[in-house]
């Protein structure tokens, strides 16, 4: 939602702000601050999807392609934790290094070992 006086520019910013909030909340493990740094992002988001397509301006452009940068940041960080959390289960589990659905005595599933990275 768009609240008067807001702009495009300041959607952007507050997209920046708040990946900037998500970055931090996933450097220190904080669930709390990071579910509210993405609620505030998605809002903001909303706020520049309700303004519309239109042409951008370098300013725009520029704040657009660093909360790009800023978002794939977020996403290698959270791609790390899950390949370290795997790793840590592997380990636990006595199957580091093999692959999954392949360890003796395990029943094939569909879609097993098939993993998707966003």
């Amino acid at each position: 939602m768009t609240s008067p006086g807001s702009s495009r520019r300041d959607a952007l910013i507050r997209v920046i702000e708040s990946l900037h909030a998500e970055i931090a909340a996933l450097k220190t493990n904080d669930v709390l601050a990071l579910e509210a740094a993405t609620q505030e992002k998605l809002g903001a988001i909303e706020a520049i999807a309700a303004f519309g397509t239109g042409p951008a301006s370098p300013e725009l452009r520029a704040l657009a392609d660093e909360a790009h940068r800023l978002n794939e940041t977020c996403r290698i960080y959270v791609n790390l934790m899950a390949a370290n959390v795997r790793r840590r289960l592997q380990t636990l589990t006595g199957s580091a290094g093999v692959a999954v659905g392949s360890a003796p005595g395990t029943v094939y599933r569909p879609g097993m070992g098939i993993a998707a990275y966003a």
